[in-house]
Protein backbone atom coordinates (compact mmCIF):
# COMPACT_ATOMS: atom_id res chain seq x y z
CA UNK A 1 0.00 0.00 0.00
CA UNK A 2 1.45 3.36 -0.99
CA UNK A 3 2.61 5.79 1.88
CA UNK A 4 1.05 8.97 1.81
CA UNK A 5 2.67 12.09 3.79
CA UNK A 6 0.51 14.78 4.65
CA UNK A 7 2.35 18.35 4.76
CA UNK A 8 -0.94 20.31 5.29
CA UNK A 9 -2.31 20.84 8.60
CA UNK A 10 -4.18 17.78 10.40
CA UNK A 11 -7.96 18.95 9.96
CA UNK A 12 -9.00 16.93 13.41
CA UNK A 13 -6.81 19.40 15.28
CA UNK A 14 -7.05 22.52 12.35
CA UNK A 15 -8.20 25.07 15.15
CA UNK A 16 -4.73 24.91 17.23
CA UNK A 17 -2.84 24.50 14.51
CA UNK A 18 -3.78 27.45 12.72
CA UNK A 19 -2.81 29.51 15.16
CA UNK A 20 0.41 28.76 13.91
CA UNK A 21 0.23 30.03 10.60
CA UNK A 22 0.23 33.45 12.08
CA UNK A 23 3.26 35.04 11.54
CA UNK A 24 5.58 34.58 14.75
CA UNK A 25 6.78 36.86 16.79
CA UNK A 26 9.94 37.32 16.19
CA UNK A 27 12.39 35.36 18.86
CA UNK A 28 16.05 36.71 20.09
CA UNK A 29 17.75 34.30 22.51
CA UNK A 30 21.13 35.01 24.23
CA UNK A 31 22.02 31.39 23.06
CA UNK A 32 21.47 27.91 21.32
CA UNK A 33 21.97 25.23 23.09
CA UNK A 34 22.48 21.26 22.90
CA UNK A 35 21.57 18.42 24.71
CA UNK A 36 23.63 15.04 23.39
CA UNK A 37 23.80 11.49 24.61
CA UNK A 38 27.68 11.65 23.89
CA UNK A 39 30.55 14.74 23.77
CA UNK A 40 30.96 14.28 20.48
CA UNK A 41 27.53 15.01 19.13
CA UNK A 42 27.43 17.77 21.76
CA UNK A 43 30.76 19.09 20.01
CA UNK A 44 29.34 18.82 16.58
CA UNK A 45 26.27 20.84 17.18
CA UNK A 46 28.30 23.57 18.73
CA UNK A 47 30.66 23.45 15.86
CA UNK A 48 27.62 23.85 13.44
CA UNK A 49 25.92 26.49 15.24
CA UNK A 50 28.53 28.91 15.04
CA UNK A 51 29.51 28.17 11.23
CA UNK A 52 26.29 30.05 11.47
CA UNK A 53 23.99 27.10 10.74
CA UNK A 54 20.51 26.41 12.58
CA UNK A 55 19.19 23.88 14.61
CA UNK A 56 18.21 21.71 11.37
CA UNK A 57 22.22 21.89 10.25
CA UNK A 58 23.47 21.30 13.88
CA UNK A 59 20.78 18.17 14.02
CA UNK A 60 22.17 16.93 10.77
CA UNK A 61 25.69 16.81 11.40
CA UNK A 62 25.05 15.50 14.94
CA UNK A 63 22.88 12.26 13.50
CA UNK A 64 25.88 11.51 11.19
CA UNK A 65 28.29 12.08 14.05
CA UNK A 66 26.43 9.56 16.60
CA UNK A 67 26.68 7.16 13.72
CA UNK A 68 30.11 7.15 14.34
CA UNK A 69 30.74 7.58 17.69
CA UNK A 70 27.84 6.34 19.27
CA UNK A 71 27.75 3.36 17.29
CA UNK A 72 25.02 0.86 19.61
CA UNK A 73 21.96 4.11 18.45
CA UNK A 74 23.14 6.66 16.47
CA UNK A 75 22.77 5.06 13.04
CA UNK A 76 22.81 5.42 9.45
CA UNK A 77 21.29 2.21 9.12
CA UNK A 78 18.17 2.52 10.95
CA UNK A 79 15.49 5.47 11.10
CA UNK A 80 13.83 7.72 13.29
CA UNK A 81 11.78 10.76 13.33
CA UNK A 82 12.56 14.64 13.62
CA UNK A 83 10.18 16.77 15.14
CA UNK A 84 11.17 20.33 14.18
CA UNK A 85 10.06 24.00 15.34
CA UNK A 86 10.99 26.60 12.13
CA UNK A 87 10.45 30.19 12.21
CA UNK A 88 7.14 29.74 14.04
CA UNK A 89 6.01 26.35 12.89
CA UNK A 90 5.69 22.77 14.05
CA UNK A 91 7.09 20.06 11.25
CA UNK A 92 7.51 16.40 11.79
CA UNK A 93 9.90 14.11 9.71
CA UNK A 94 8.70 10.62 9.24
CA UNK A 95 12.10 8.59 8.74
CA UNK A 96 10.94 5.31 10.29
CA UNK A 97 11.99 2.15 8.80
CA UNK A 98 9.53 0.03 6.81
CA UNK A 99 8.80 -4.12 6.49
CA UNK A 100 10.99 -5.48 3.03
CA UNK A 101 8.69 -6.64 -0.05
CA UNK A 102 9.30 -10.40 0.90
CA UNK A 103 8.15 -9.28 4.43
CA UNK A 104 5.11 -11.15 5.49
CA UNK A 105 2.88 -11.65 9.04
CA UNK A 106 3.85 -14.98 9.73
CA UNK A 107 7.50 -14.26 9.34
CA UNK A 108 8.49 -15.05 12.82
CA UNK A 109 6.36 -18.61 13.63
CA UNK A 110 7.28 -21.79 13.43
CA UNK A 111 4.88 -24.57 11.85
CA UNK A 112 3.02 -24.24 15.30
CA UNK A 113 2.57 -20.42 15.27
CA UNK A 114 4.87 -20.10 17.55
CA UNK A 115 7.24 -17.44 17.79
CA UNK A 116 10.79 -18.16 17.13
CA UNK A 117 13.34 -17.02 19.79
CA UNK A 118 15.54 -14.40 18.31
CA UNK A 119 14.50 -14.55 15.08
CA UNK A 120 13.11 -10.59 14.98
CA UNK A 121 16.14 -9.08 17.25
CA UNK A 122 19.63 -11.26 16.15
CA UNK A 123 20.61 -11.55 12.32
CA UNK A 124 19.97 -10.37 8.83
CA UNK A 125 16.14 -11.05 9.10
CA UNK A 126 16.00 -9.06 11.71
CA UNK A 127 15.99 -5.59 9.56
CA UNK A 128 13.47 -3.20 8.62
CA UNK A 129 14.70 -0.65 4.92
CA UNK A 130 16.51 1.70 6.77
CA UNK A 131 15.60 5.45 6.71
CA UNK A 132 17.94 7.54 8.26
CA UNK A 133 20.12 8.83 5.30
CA UNK A 134 16.93 9.71 3.17
CA UNK A 135 15.29 11.36 6.24
CA UNK A 136 18.18 13.91 7.07
CA UNK A 137 18.49 14.88 3.32
CA UNK A 138 14.68 15.78 3.38
CA UNK A 139 15.50 17.84 6.27
CA UNK A 140 18.76 19.19 4.57
CA UNK A 141 16.74 19.68 1.77
CA UNK A 142 13.53 22.08 3.57
CA UNK A 143 15.89 23.79 5.93
CA UNK A 144 19.43 23.14 5.39
CA UNK A 145 21.44 26.46 5.34
CA UNK A 146 24.94 25.24 5.18
CA UNK A 147 25.96 22.56 2.34
CA UNK A 148 25.24 18.95 2.74
CA UNK A 149 29.26 18.20 2.44
CA UNK A 150 29.47 20.39 5.35
CA UNK A 151 27.41 18.63 7.69
CA UNK A 152 28.84 15.03 7.36
CA UNK A 153 32.80 16.35 7.59
CA UNK A 154 32.39 16.16 10.83
CA UNK A 155 31.25 12.19 10.51
CA UNK A 156 33.68 11.42 8.27
CA UNK A 157 36.56 12.80 10.20
CA UNK A 158 35.58 10.86 13.48
CA UNK A 159 35.59 7.07 11.58
CA UNK A 160 38.67 8.07 9.83
CA UNK A 161 40.66 9.61 12.62
CA UNK A 162 38.98 7.70 15.31
CA UNK A 163 37.23 8.50 18.81
CA UNK A 164 37.85 7.54 22.48
CA UNK A 165 35.69 4.76 23.51
CA UNK A 166 33.40 5.65 26.39
CA UNK A 167 33.44 3.37 29.89
CA UNK A 168 29.79 2.31 28.87
CA UNK A 169 28.72 1.82 24.89
CA UNK A 170 25.61 -0.15 25.59
CA UNK A 171 22.21 0.19 27.16
CA UNK A 172 20.34 -3.16 27.45
CA UNK A 173 22.73 -5.87 26.49
CA UNK A 174 25.25 -5.78 28.31
CA UNK A 175 26.23 -9.43 26.94
CA UNK A 176 26.04 -8.20 23.57
CA UNK A 177 29.01 -10.08 22.64
CA UNK A 178 28.33 -13.69 23.51
CA UNK A 179 25.00 -13.21 22.61
CA UNK A 180 25.78 -11.88 18.75
CA UNK A 181 29.07 -14.46 18.78
CA UNK A 182 28.89 -17.28 15.47
CA UNK A 183 25.64 -15.50 14.66
CA UNK A 184 26.88 -12.26 12.77
CA UNK A 185 29.68 -10.35 11.60
CA UNK A 186 29.50 -7.90 14.77
CA UNK A 187 32.93 -9.01 16.19
CA UNK A 188 34.55 -8.73 12.88
CA UNK A 189 34.10 -4.95 13.40
CA UNK A 190 33.41 -3.87 16.72
CA UNK A 191 35.34 -7.16 18.87
CA UNK A 192 38.52 -4.51 19.16
CA UNK A 193 36.57 -1.56 20.67
CA UNK A 194 37.86 -1.15 24.27
CA UNK A 195 37.05 1.60 26.54
CA UNK A 196 40.07 4.80 26.57
CA UNK A 197 41.24 3.82 23.36
CA UNK A 198 41.05 5.09 19.94
CA UNK A 199 38.29 3.83 17.70
CA UNK A 200 38.73 3.86 13.76
CA UNK A 201 36.07 3.39 10.88
CA UNK A 202 37.74 2.96 7.80
CA UNK A 203 35.12 1.39 5.84
CA UNK A 204 32.17 3.57 7.61
CA UNK A 205 34.33 6.48 6.46
CA UNK A 206 34.32 5.34 2.82
CA UNK A 207 30.48 4.78 2.79
CA UNK A 208 30.14 8.64 4.96
CA UNK A 209 32.20 10.09 2.06
CA UNK A 210 30.29 8.35 -0.84
CA UNK A 211 27.12 9.94 0.86
CA UNK A 212 28.56 13.20 1.46
CA UNK A 213 29.27 13.45 -2.58
CA UNK A 214 26.31 11.60 -3.55
CA UNK A 215 23.14 12.47 -1.17
CA UNK A 216 20.88 9.38 -0.54
CA UNK A 217 21.17 8.26 -4.43
CA UNK A 218 24.48 6.28 -3.31
CA UNK A 219 22.56 5.01 0.21
CA UNK A 220 19.38 3.92 -1.93
CA UNK A 221 20.58 2.91 -5.34
CA UNK A 222 24.27 3.26 -5.39
CA UNK A 223 27.62 1.55 -4.36
CA UNK A 224 26.44 1.48 -0.42
CA UNK A 225 23.01 -0.37 -1.70
CA UNK A 226 24.46 -2.59 -3.54
CA UNK A 227 26.87 -3.80 -0.51
CA UNK A 228 23.75 -3.95 1.62
CA UNK A 229 21.55 -5.99 -0.53
CA UNK A 230 25.16 -8.34 -0.80
CA UNK A 231 25.42 -8.33 2.88
CA UNK A 232 21.23 -9.70 2.91
CA UNK A 233 21.85 -12.50 0.34
CA UNK A 234 24.69 -13.88 2.06
CA UNK A 235 22.68 -14.20 5.58
CA UNK A 236 19.20 -14.89 4.21
CA UNK A 237 18.21 -10.97 4.56
CA UNK A 238 14.76 -9.76 3.03
CA UNK A 239 15.91 -6.44 1.91
CA UNK A 240 16.68 -6.10 -1.60
CA UNK A 241 17.35 -3.23 -4.44
CA UNK A 242 13.72 -2.61 -5.14
CA UNK A 243 13.43 -2.02 -1.46
CA UNK A 244 15.84 0.45 -1.08
CA UNK A 245 14.90 2.48 -4.50
CA UNK A 246 11.16 2.44 -3.23
CA UNK A 247 12.08 3.70 0.53
CA UNK A 248 9.78 6.39 1.66
CA UNK A 249 10.88 9.46 3.65
CA UNK A 250 8.27 12.09 4.51
CA UNK A 251 6.51 14.91 6.18
CA UNK A 252 3.35 14.00 8.66
CA UNK A 253 1.57 16.84 10.56
CA UNK A 254 2.48 17.29 14.11
CA UNK A 255 0.48 15.80 16.74
CA UNK A 256 -0.30 18.95 18.74
CA UNK A 257 -2.41 19.05 21.76
CA UNK A 258 -3.55 21.48 23.78
CA UNK A 259 -2.63 21.79 27.85
CA UNK A 260 -2.47 24.26 30.58
CA UNK A 261 -2.55 26.77 27.89
CA UNK A 262 0.02 25.32 25.55
CA UNK A 263 0.73 22.96 23.07
CA UNK A 264 2.53 19.95 23.32
CA UNK A 265 3.99 18.72 20.34
CA UNK A 266 4.85 15.52 19.95
CA UNK A 267 5.02 12.32 17.11
CA UNK A 268 2.04 11.16 15.12
CA UNK A 269 1.57 7.32 14.15
CA UNK A 270 3.14 5.83 13.47
CA UNK A 271 4.45 6.64 16.91
CA UNK A 272 2.48 5.91 19.89
CA UNK A 273 3.93 8.15 21.71
CA UNK A 274 2.29 11.68 21.39
CA UNK A 275 -1.16 10.25 21.40
CA UNK A 276 -0.20 8.26 24.72
CA UNK A 277 1.86 11.37 26.22
CA UNK A 278 -1.46 13.99 25.20
CA UNK A 279 -3.23 11.27 26.41
CA UNK A 280 -1.41 11.00 29.74
CA UNK A 281 -1.36 14.46 30.32
CA UNK A 282 -5.00 15.13 29.60
CA UNK A 283 -6.18 12.49 32.04
CA UNK A 284 -3.94 13.75 34.92
CA UNK A 285 -5.23 17.09 34.40
CA UNK A 286 -8.98 15.37 34.71
CA UNK A 287 -7.81 13.63 38.21
CA UNK A 288 -6.25 16.68 39.24
CA UNK A 289 -7.88 16.63 42.47
CA UNK A 290 -6.57 13.07 43.43
CA UNK A 291 -3.36 14.51 42.89
CA UNK A 292 -3.83 17.35 45.57
CA UNK A 293 -1.34 17.18 48.07
CA UNK A 294 0.16 14.10 46.93
CA UNK A 295 4.40 13.72 47.22
CA UNK A 296 6.31 13.05 43.97
CA UNK A 297 7.06 9.33 43.92
CA UNK A 298 5.35 8.60 47.07
CA UNK A 299 3.20 5.29 46.97
CA UNK A 300 0.07 7.36 46.51
CA UNK A 301 1.71 8.96 43.23
CA UNK A 302 2.82 5.90 41.93
CA UNK A 303 0.14 4.40 42.25
CA UNK A 304 -2.02 7.05 40.35
CA UNK A 305 0.07 7.85 37.24
CA UNK A 306 0.19 3.16 37.34
CA UNK A 307 -3.64 3.93 36.81
CA UNK A 308 -3.33 6.41 33.94
CA UNK A 309 -0.61 4.44 32.50
CA UNK A 310 -2.69 1.01 32.65
CA UNK A 311 -5.21 2.52 30.29
CA UNK A 312 -3.07 4.56 27.68
CA UNK A 313 -1.16 1.65 26.98
CA UNK A 314 -4.57 -0.71 26.41
CA UNK A 315 -4.95 2.14 23.48
CA UNK A 316 -1.54 1.47 22.27
CA UNK A 317 -2.11 -2.40 21.51
CA UNK A 318 -5.64 -2.00 20.39
CA UNK A 319 -5.69 0.80 18.03
CA UNK A 320 -2.11 1.95 17.12
CA UNK A 321 0.07 1.45 13.90
CA UNK A 322 0.83 2.51 10.47
CA UNK A 323 -1.47 5.27 9.17
CA UNK A 324 -1.16 3.97 5.77
CA UNK A 325 -2.13 0.65 6.31
CA UNK A 326 -4.90 0.90 9.54
CA UNK A 327 -7.00 3.50 9.99
CA UNK A 328 -5.39 5.23 13.29
CA UNK A 329 -8.38 6.60 15.76
CA UNK A 330 -6.50 9.33 16.71
CA UNK A 331 -9.26 12.23 16.90
CA UNK A 332 -11.28 10.10 19.22
CA UNK A 333 -8.30 8.73 21.46
CA UNK A 334 -7.31 12.37 22.15
CA UNK A 335 -10.87 13.66 22.24
CA UNK A 336 -12.31 15.95 25.64
CA UNK A 337 -15.36 13.62 25.93
CA UNK A 338 -12.97 10.40 25.57
CA UNK A 339 -10.68 11.31 27.88
CA UNK A 340 -13.16 11.96 30.16
CA UNK A 341 -14.80 8.74 30.08
CA UNK A 342 -11.40 6.97 30.22
CA UNK A 343 -10.68 9.54 33.63
CA UNK A 344 -13.81 8.25 35.13
CA UNK A 345 -12.37 4.97 34.75
CA UNK A 346 -9.55 5.09 37.00
CA UNK A 347 -9.56 3.82 41.01
CA UNK A 348 -7.48 6.33 43.04
CA UNK A 349 -7.30 3.92 46.41
CA UNK A 350 -6.97 0.14 44.92
CA UNK A 351 -5.41 -1.39 41.48
CA UNK A 352 -7.97 -1.68 38.80
CA UNK A 353 -7.92 -5.76 37.78
CA UNK A 354 -5.80 -5.85 34.40
CA UNK A 355 -8.56 -7.64 32.89
CA UNK A 356 -11.21 -4.99 33.24
CA UNK A 357 -8.64 -2.50 31.88
CA UNK A 358 -9.87 -2.76 28.04
CA UNK A 359 -9.43 -0.41 25.30
CA UNK A 360 -11.43 2.46 25.27
CA UNK A 361 -13.33 3.05 22.08
CA UNK A 362 -16.47 1.33 21.40
CA UNK A 363 -16.00 -0.95 17.82
CA UNK A 364 15.66 -1.31 22.90
CA UNK A 365 18.63 1.02 21.44
CA UNK A 366 17.43 4.31 20.51
CA UNK A 367 18.96 7.63 21.41
CA UNK A 368 18.02 11.15 21.07
CA UNK A 369 19.35 14.58 20.93
CA UNK A 370 17.49 18.20 21.12
CA UNK A 371 19.03 21.65 19.66
CA UNK A 372 18.04 24.89 19.69
CA UNK A 373 19.36 28.11 18.02
CA UNK A 374 19.53 31.43 18.43
CA UNK A 375 16.47 32.73 16.29
CA UNK A 376 14.37 30.02 18.58
CA UNK A 377 14.22 27.23 15.82
CA UNK A 378 14.72 23.83 17.46
CA UNK A 379 14.98 20.04 16.83
CA UNK A 380 13.67 17.03 18.61
CA UNK A 381 15.31 13.89 17.01
CA UNK A 382 14.88 10.41 17.83
CA UNK A 383 16.34 7.60 15.81
CA UNK A 384 17.30 4.38 16.52
CA UNK A 385 18.44 0.61 15.78
CA UNK A 386 16.31 -0.87 18.15
CA UNK A 387 18.22 -2.56 20.84
CA UNK A 388 21.61 -2.03 21.67
CA UNK A 389 24.23 -2.31 17.69
CA UNK A 390 20.30 -3.53 16.10
CA UNK A 391 20.41 -6.70 14.33
CA UNK A 392 24.20 -7.24 15.39
CA UNK A 393 24.74 -7.21 11.66
CA UNK A 394 27.25 -4.87 9.74
CA UNK A 395 27.16 -4.61 6.35
CA UNK A 396 30.42 -6.03 5.18
CA UNK A 397 32.30 -3.69 3.13
CA UNK A 398 30.39 0.16 3.80
CA UNK A 399 31.37 -0.56 7.76
CA UNK A 400 27.37 0.46 9.00
CA UNK A 401 25.45 -1.80 11.51
CA UNK A 402 21.80 -2.74 10.17
CA UNK A 403 18.56 -2.30 12.82
CA UNK A 404 16.53 -5.38 14.18
CA UNK A 405 13.21 -2.96 14.39
CA UNK A 406 11.17 -6.01 12.95
CA UNK A 407 10.86 -6.88 15.91
CA UNK A 408 8.89 -3.50 16.88
CA UNK A 409 5.61 -5.48 14.66
CA UNK A 410 3.49 -7.61 16.52
CA UNK A 411 5.15 -11.19 15.44
CA UNK A 412 2.06 -12.93 17.20
CA UNK A 413 -0.88 -11.11 18.53
CA UNK A 414 -0.87 -11.28 22.25
CA UNK A 415 3.21 -12.40 22.85
CA UNK A 416 5.44 -9.42 23.95
CA UNK A 417 8.20 -7.96 21.75
CA UNK A 418 11.69 -7.52 23.52
CA UNK A 419 10.47 -4.19 25.09
CA UNK A 420 7.59 -6.42 26.73
CA UNK A 421 4.63 -4.78 25.05
CA UNK A 422 1.78 -6.20 23.00
CA UNK A 423 0.20 -5.64 20.12
CA UNK A 424 -2.80 -6.89 17.72
CA UNK A 425 -3.44 -6.62 14.18
CA UNK A 426 -2.72 -3.18 13.76
CA UNK A 427 0.86 -3.71 14.06
CA UNK A 428 0.73 -6.97 12.50
CA UNK A 429 3.71 -7.07 9.41
CA UNK A 430 2.69 -6.35 6.09
CA UNK A 431 5.01 -5.50 3.22
CA UNK A 432 6.16 -1.39 2.74
CA UNK A 433 4.41 -1.68 6.35
CA UNK A 434 6.23 1.08 9.51
CA UNK A 435 6.00 -0.38 12.58
CA UNK A 436 4.35 0.88 15.44
CA UNK A 437 7.38 2.87 17.62
CA UNK A 438 6.62 4.55 20.87
CA UNK A 439 9.60 7.35 19.83
CA UNK A 440 8.51 10.64 21.08
CA UNK A 441 10.63 13.86 20.39
CA UNK A 442 8.58 16.31 21.83
CA UNK A 443 8.08 20.45 22.57
CA UNK A 444 6.26 22.50 24.31
CA UNK A 445 5.42 26.36 22.89
CA UNK A 446 3.48 28.89 24.36
CA UNK A 447 2.24 31.95 22.62
CA UNK A 448 4.43 30.39 19.40
CA UNK A 449 7.59 30.18 21.77
CA UNK A 450 9.43 27.07 22.35
CA UNK A 451 9.72 26.07 26.04
CA UNK A 452 10.79 22.94 26.15
CA UNK A 453 12.64 20.49 23.89
CA UNK A 454 12.80 16.85 24.85
CA UNK A 455 13.06 13.33 24.07
CA UNK A 456 14.63 9.69 24.71
CA UNK A 457 15.04 6.34 24.31
CA UNK A 458 13.86 3.62 26.22
CA UNK A 459 11.68 1.31 24.16
CA UNK A 460 7.85 1.47 26.18
CA UNK A 461 9.54 3.08 28.93
CA UNK A 462 10.00 6.43 26.67
CA UNK A 463 6.47 7.51 26.85
CA UNK A 464 6.30 7.10 30.74
CA UNK A 465 9.70 9.07 30.75
CA UNK A 466 8.84 12.45 28.84
CA UNK A 467 5.65 12.47 30.66
CA UNK A 468 7.21 11.81 34.24
CA UNK A 469 9.54 14.78 33.13
CA UNK A 470 6.85 17.23 31.78
CA UNK A 471 5.13 16.44 34.90
CA UNK A 472 8.27 16.96 37.32
CA UNK A 473 8.80 20.91 35.43
CA UNK A 474 5.52 21.88 35.60
CA UNK A 475 3.25 20.16 38.05
CA UNK A 476 5.88 20.18 40.74
CA UNK A 477 8.42 23.42 39.35
CA UNK A 478 12.11 21.45 39.43
CA UNK A 479 14.48 22.92 37.62
CA UNK A 480 15.38 21.37 34.36
CA UNK A 481 17.99 19.16 35.68
CA UNK A 482 16.47 18.10 38.59
CA UNK A 483 13.16 17.08 36.68
CA UNK A 484 15.63 15.17 34.16
CA UNK A 485 17.45 13.12 36.67
CA UNK A 486 14.58 12.74 39.37
CA UNK A 487 13.90 8.78 39.89
CA UNK A 488 11.48 7.41 37.04
CA UNK A 489 8.95 4.38 37.39
CA UNK A 490 7.20 2.51 34.48
CA UNK A 491 3.79 0.68 34.07
CA UNK A 492 2.51 -0.75 30.69
CA UNK A 493 -0.79 -2.60 31.62
CA UNK A 494 1.33 -6.08 30.93
CA UNK A 495 2.87 -7.46 32.92
CA UNK A 496 0.11 -7.74 35.47
CA UNK A 497 0.06 -5.09 38.05
CA UNK A 498 4.14 -4.35 37.77
CA UNK A 499 5.91 -1.31 38.26
CA UNK A 500 9.42 -1.26 36.73
CA UNK A 501 11.75 0.99 38.56
CA UNK A 502 15.18 1.58 37.50
CA UNK A 503 19.41 0.70 39.33
CA UNK A 504 20.42 4.54 38.58
CA UNK A 505 17.43 5.70 41.19
CA UNK A 506 15.05 3.33 42.84
CA UNK A 507 12.03 4.29 44.53
CA UNK A 508 12.50 4.62 48.36
CA UNK A 509 12.23 1.60 50.40
CA UNK A 510 8.92 2.55 52.19
CA UNK A 511 7.46 3.25 49.04
CA UNK A 512 8.03 0.03 47.70
CA UNK A 513 7.04 -1.74 50.82
CA UNK A 514 3.58 0.31 50.79
CA UNK A 515 3.37 -0.35 46.90
CA UNK A 516 3.63 -4.37 47.89
CA UNK A 517 1.60 -4.23 50.39
CA UNK A 518 -1.39 -2.23 48.10
CA UNK A 519 -0.37 -5.62 45.48
CA UNK A 520 2.30 -4.35 43.05
CA UNK A 521 4.84 -6.72 41.84
CA UNK A 522 8.03 -4.37 41.68
CA UNK A 523 11.06 -5.13 39.15
CA UNK A 524 14.32 -3.13 39.30
CA UNK A 525 15.06 -3.93 35.37
CA UNK A 526 18.96 -3.55 34.98
CA UNK A 527 19.08 -1.09 32.52
CA UNK A 528 18.02 2.81 33.26
CA UNK A 529 15.23 4.32 32.27
CA UNK A 530 15.86 6.56 29.41
CA UNK A 531 18.17 8.84 28.63
CA UNK A 532 16.76 11.86 28.52
CA UNK A 533 18.02 15.37 26.75
CA UNK A 534 16.47 18.17 27.33
CA UNK A 535 16.22 22.08 26.86
CA UNK A 536 14.44 24.96 28.53
CA UNK A 537 13.40 28.55 27.80
CA UNK A 538 11.99 30.43 30.34
CA UNK A 539 11.82 34.36 30.34
CA UNK A 540 14.19 33.87 27.39
CA UNK A 541 16.95 32.91 29.33
CA UNK A 542 18.27 29.06 27.85
CA UNK A 543 19.16 26.27 30.18
CA UNK A 544 20.32 22.34 29.08
CA UNK A 545 20.39 19.26 30.59
CA UNK A 546 21.91 15.74 29.61
CA UNK A 547 20.55 12.88 31.95
CA UNK A 548 22.83 11.59 34.43
CA UNK A 549 22.13 8.32 33.97
CA UNK A 550 24.14 8.03 30.50
CA UNK A 551 27.19 9.65 29.32
CA UNK A 552 26.00 12.49 27.73
CA UNK A 553 26.49 16.33 27.22
CA UNK A 554 24.53 19.46 27.68
CA UNK A 555 25.58 22.79 26.25
CA UNK A 556 24.16 26.37 26.32
CA UNK A 557 26.32 28.32 23.41
CA UNK A 558 26.93 31.73 23.30
CA UNK A 559 27.43 32.81 19.85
Amino acid sequence: MAIRFLSAVAAILFCLTSSFAQAAPKTELQAGAVASPDQYGALVAEQILRQGGNAVDAAIATAFTLAVTYPEAGNIGGGGFMLIWFEGQPYFLDYRETAPAAAHRDMYLDADKQVIENLSLIGHKASGVPGTVKGLWLAHQKFGSLPWKTLLAPAIRYASNGFTVAANQYQYRADISTQLEGKTNFSDYFGTMKAGENFKQPELAQTLSRIAEQGPDDFYKGKTAQLLVAEMQRGGGLISMADLAAYQAGWRDALVTPWQGKSFISAPPPSSGGIAIGQLLGLKQRRQADFNGVAHNSSQYVHLIAELEKRVYADRAEYLGDPGFVKVPQEQLLSAAYLDQRAKEINPKAISATANVKPGLEGYHTTHFSILDKAGNAVSNTYTLNLDFGSGVVVQGAGFLLNNEMDDFSAKAGVPNAFGVVGKDANSIAPGKRMLSSMSPSLVVKDQQIELVVGTPGGSTIITSVFQVISNLYDFGMGLQQAVAAPRFHHQLLPKDQITMEPFSPLSAEVQQQLTERGYVLKTQDWNLGDVQAIQVQHQQVSAAADPRSRGVAKVIQY
